[in-house]
């Protein structure tokens, strides 16, 4: 089993000017640090407009960053929005390929649809087709990395004519996909197009274990991959802060991962925002002390807490991964031994403190993860081994239903294409003797051409 770390680019309110770059500064030093403790991936979203949720609307640009100052960890789109009213599909194309040849090789694409109306309104995307439009956005940008050239596309979301989409990824055909599962109809449809779960909701390992087996029966029975290869895999999450201390571990980390399930559910559920105005941290203080679920309180009675899943069956068991070293041990080994592919930490969330975040990530480091790792070797192997004659025979299923470009098909330059238009042999004639002299080595400046 794997693990990795997740950024949403938590921000809750007051700000200063310094803020955002505080925060983007200390996360490069986390991942930087992770990357160093053997963590596998970093796992970085796209949102627009979600004030103290999420300040990460361009993650292309931050995991660029990462991919410079980290030389193993991989760097995971988790996700791209996909809709084509979000992005084109040949932009993330060329987005996600550039990144993995500048990181050499090390990126995961994940997409996502979105369902939060400052989104979705915001991009004026319909919400009774988002899913629909997500999956034609991603159907396009896959082809537009691995066609040569892309061969059109007349869409119900988007439409666009051949093209060559440069550059082309270094991973062949193209890099991991996934998509952000909260819910078992969404792994089952992972599973159904043979792209890894990015499953972004709260599960024990008991419930693990039940997705993992319907993501593999349906994968089996029903898949027909998006893609030109399958990533058969399951992602989990959960809230993490390590310390020797029991208390101390829920002091740092409890309170920041109810604000992320907190914050989440006021976009996305039960929220009324006003832009630059609503303080979601304020309401998050009132309601959370008024239904007795502080910190201190659940340090003081050892009980349940909001936020993830329990620890442990035990009383003294803590929700997600926030305790002592011994307390996430066990917690993992569970996941571990229900098939879980790799386990994603939430640790920037509310306002937990960068420092305690790197204290943890090298605890974390030197004191868990190696056991994890040794073992991940062998498993690994008896996965791949697993999965190797049921991915041969649901790639077979794969269809290609990409138009066949015609022979003649050319893209010309505008005044070529205006000169043909005209039929004007004379211009036609002259952008002949442009393309003579550009040759021999003069600009189209000497010759009087362009702005």
């Amino acid at each position: 089993m794997k693990f990795g770390i997740f950024y949403e680019h938590q921000l809750p309110r007051p700000w200063t000017e310094e803020s955002e770059y505080r925060l983007m500064q200390d996360a490069l030093d986390q991942v930087e640090l992770a990357d160093k403790m053997g963590f596998s991936y970093v796992w970085e979203v796209e949102h627009h407009f979600l004030e103290e949720y999420s300040h990460s609307s361009a993650p292309e640009i931050f995991l660029a960053a990462c991919s410079q100052r980290t030389t193993n960890i991989r760097l995971g789109h988790g996700i791209i929005q996909t809709a084509p009213g979000y992005n084109h599909p040949a932009r993330t194309a060329e987005r996600v390929s550039t990144l993995d040849l500048i990181s050499n090789g090390r990126v995961d694409f994940g997409s996502g649809e979105s369902s939060s109306e400052a989104e979705l309104g915001g991009f004026e995307i319909p919400y009774d087709r988002k899913r629909e439009a997500w999956l034609e956005g991603l159907e396009v940008a896959v082809r537009c990395m691995t066609e040569e050239p892309f061969t059109g596309h007349d869409g119900e979301f988007v439409s666009m004519p051949p093209r060559n989409v440069v550059p082309k990824p270094r991973q062949k055909p193209h890099p991991p996909l996934w998509v952000a599962c909260s819910r078992r109809d969404t792994i089952l449809l992972a599973a159904e197009k043979g792209i890894g779960a990015l499953t972004f909701a709260f599960i024990d390992p008991e419930e693990a274990k039940g997705w993992i087996t319907d993501y593999e029966s349906t994968l089996r029975e029903k898949c027909v991959p998006v893609g030109r290869s399958i990533n058969p895999t399951v992602a989990c999450v959960t809230p993490m802060m390590v310390h020797d201390n029991e208390d101390e571990a829920i002091a740092r980390g409890l309170e920041g991962g109810n604000f992320f399930g907190y914050s989440l559910a006021h976009y996305y559920v039960f929220g009324d925002h006003h832009p630059a105005k609503t303080n979601v941290w304020e309401e998050f203080i009132e309601r959370r002390d008024k239904m007795g679920y502080s910190p201190e309180a659940a340090i003081a009675e050892k009980r349940q807490v909001l936020g993830a899943k329990a620890a442990s069956g035990t009383e003294e068991g803590l929700r997600g991964a926030v305790g002592t070293p011994d307390q996430i041990r066990e917690f993992l080994r569970r996941y571990e031994e229900a098939g879980v592919d790799q386990v994603i930490f939430i640790m920037q969330a509310g306002k937990n403190r960068h420092e305690h975040i790197m204290e943890s990530l090298e605890k974390f480091g030197t004191e868990i993860l190696p056991e994890f790792a040794e073992r991940d070797v062998e498993i690994q192997k008896r996965k791949d081994e697993h999965w190797a004659p049921i991915i041969e025979e649901v790639m077979a299923r794969r269809t290609d239903d990409a138009p066949v470009l015609s022979e003649d098909y050319v893209m010309q330059a505008i005044p070529k294409k205006m000169a043909a238009l005209a039929a004007n042999e004379e211009f036609d004639g002259m952008l002949d003797t442009v393309a003579d002299k550009t040759a021999a080595g003069s600009s189209i400046q000497d010759l009087g051409i362009g702005n």
